[in-house]
């Protein structure tokens, strides 16, 4: 092949192949797109995470939520306008990515689509 493909971004494989508009590792199976990979999103492999509004968050920031929450074990959940401090962003379980600790609630995780950057 006389083209100069780019490695895998998941598993640095150099058997890389173009099928239409995505690139394909065989090895892997990772399927991205080139543009995505030159914007840096997967080059760099650092994950970006990303508010209700589309806003990056960061470890330490101070986010907003913005709907009301219910929460198991409370009968008035977490009300739209909670400021919650000094967020963690993890690899939560079902799109719960951030960890944080709310007045009155205690330690729990949220996800980044029902808040907002402060």
């Amino acid at each position: 092949m006389s083209q100069n493909l780019p490695p895998c971004p998941k598993c640095s494989s150099e058997y890389t192949y173009e099928m239409d508009a995505l690139m394909v590792c065989p090895e892997c199976g990772h399927e991205w797109t080139p543009a995505a990979a030159a914007a840096g999103d997967a080059a760099s492999g650092e994950r970006v995470v990303r508010d209700a509004v589309g806003n990056v968050l960061s470890d330490g920031d101070t986010v907003t939520v913005v709907k009301a929450l219910k929460v198991k074990g409370n009968p008035s959940g977490i009300k739209a306008g909670t400021k919650v401090r000094n967020i963690r962003l993890v690899d939560g379980v079902d799109g719960h990515d951030i960890d944080c600790r709310i007045e009155g609630f205690g330690a729990m995780q949220l996800k980044s689509s029902v808040v907002k950057k402060a």
